[in-house]
């Protein structure tokens, strides 16, 4: 089931949220702060072993990786570096590459919920119609039993409610 809510992320009682995080891991702005902010010091300590073994050079774009809750309701934070919205390059394929991995590596944590913010539409520009239609499409055969998209303005929450809708049309 897809569910497209307004809200806050970091209060989301599901099995997972989805970090929309740079490359560092380190934390940053959006929902990256506020994920980091609200979930505490072990999500940042996680990302720090991570960026000390496998992902020395950070987390590449598409990408997902997973790290505690912390002190938020959800069990884990998935990570997943976004691309930057390109008039000159084509990058839909590495966008929609987050939520797929996202989803994989949810599924092999054997989280059965998920959320996810509107990945690459605030700092990095994506155009919010571009990215709902992306990320609609990249999770729509998902077998997760509850994929919730939190949107955290009027804006975006309308954009992604119409896009869900013409899409269930079509």
């Amino acid at each position: 089931m897809i569910e497209i809510v307004r809200g806050d992320i970091t209060q989301q009682e599901v099995d997972a949220v989805v970090n929309a995080a740079n490359s560092s891991l380190l934390g940053g702005g959006g929902v990256d702060g506020a994920i980091h902010r609200k979930g505490g010091p072990e999500i940042l300590a996680e990302c720090r072993k991570l960026r000390a073994s496998r992902y020395g050079k950070g987390l590449p774009t598409g990408q997902a990786v997973a790290t505690t809750a912390g002190n938020l309701p959800a069990r884990w934070v998935i990570h997943t570096v976004g691309p930057v919205w390109s008039k000159s390059e084509e990058r839909a394929h590495l966008l929609a590459d987050c939520h797929r991995n996202s989803l994989a590596v949810a599924a092999e944590l054997g989280a059965r919920s998920i959320a996810f913010p509107a990945i690459s539409t605030g700092v990095y520009r994506w155009p919010l119609e571009s990215a709902a239609e992306i990320a609609l499409a990249a999770v729509r055969d998902s077998s997760m039993e509850l994929i919730r998209f939190v949107l955290f303005d009027d804006n975006a929450y309308r954009v992604f409610k119409a896009q869900f809708a013409s899409g269930e049309a079509g």
